[in-house]
């Protein structure tokens, strides 16, 4: 009699042997991190701290600055110049309000009409970029002087008697006036409003417009259901870079305005270069970057985006 032998199952193949990776490999992206985070350490970290403790400090220059803890200096800064807050707020707000109405137009003129003429038009956009912040406002001065065109086509159209009823002209004067300031701000800020406005629009599918349009929506229907709920990122991408940057400017209401006009800016300017009271310039900074940052904040989730530009 033969046995039968029973063959032996066959062996599974072995899957291929997996080496660990790394941890050399693991530690490249903080090494490409790391110059940044010095940068933001050297430059941002540190000077925050040393006006932090600056802003506690009393004294004098002749006598020297010693850390006492003096929070009362926040107070004297905000009831001694909260009209200047005040201004600066309104300031850059009617700048930003300003810049998002004329940006919008021709940010969708660029995303949407501009066929062939797209980069000559983005190019006159970043225009004013190439020359230097103070020229360019300095140039308002000669727009905006007295006798001058503008001022005399405003006359003839009686635009500066309702400006002077509102009391952002004097008589018909336009210079030295908060006017003069918020045209100067709505200028140079203007480009930050176009460019995030630019990006987000276009990004945006043709084809849902197409489908509005085939659901019979009216234009002014597509605009405000389709295309601004789309763009609100780069609105409010657009009204942050506008806003932040123009609530804390100093160059245009020290060259177009006048002492009526002054912002917190050019308080904390002559606070730090002029009087040389470091404490109190100090203090009005971290009161102009808290109140700044409480608005952004409210302003970002009220606005319903996080998706910013």
């Amino acid at each position: 009699m033969s046995t039968l032998t029973e063959a032996p199952p066959p062996l599974s193949p072995t899957a291929p042997e997996t080496k660990p990776p790394r941890k050399r490999g693991r530690l490249v992206p903080y090494w490409l991190l790391l110059p940044g985070l010095l940068w933001l350490i050297v430059f941002f970290a540190l000077p925050m701290v040393y006006q932090a403790s600056t802003s506690v400090q009393t004294g004098s220059l002749e006598e020297g600055y010693k850390v006492t803890w003096h929070f009362a200096t926040y107070w004297n800064a905000l009831s001694d110049y909260w009209p200047q807050f005040l201004r600066s707020v309104l300031y850059a707000g009617s700048a930003t309000v300003l810049c998002l109405i004329l940006g919008y137009p021709l940010a969708y003129l660029i995303a949407f009409r501009a066929g062939r003429w797209r980069n000559l038009i983005m190019i006159l956009v970043i225009a004013p970029f190439f020359t230097s912040f103070l020229i360019r406002t300095l140039a308002w001065k000669t727009i905006l002087a007295d006798g001058g065109p503008v001022v005399g086509a405003l006359n003839t159209l009686h635009v500066l008697d309702v400006t002077s009823w509102l009391g952002i002209t004097a008589g018909d004067r336009v210079l030295a006036t908060p006017l003069a300031v918020i045209c100067g701000l709505t200028y140079n800020f203007l480009p930050f409003m176009i460019l995030p406005l630019y990006s987000s629009l276009e990004r945006i599918d043709g084809r849902l417009h197409e489908a509005a349009g085939d659901l019979y929506a009216r234009p002014v229907t597509v605009f405000r259901r389709v295309t601004f709920p789309l763009s609100m990122p780069g609105v409010v991408s657009g009204t942050l870079l506008t806003f932040i940057p123009a609530a804390g400017d100093y160059v245009n209401a020290d060259l177009l305005g006048s002492t009526d006009t002054r912002m917190v800016g050019n308080v904390i300017q002559t606070q730090f270069l002029r009087i040389l009271d470091y404490p109190t310039a100090a203090a009005l900074s971290f009161i102009l970057m808290a109140a700044i940052l409480a608005m952004v904040t409210v302003y970002i989730r009220k606005s319903g985006t996080e998706d910013l530009v």
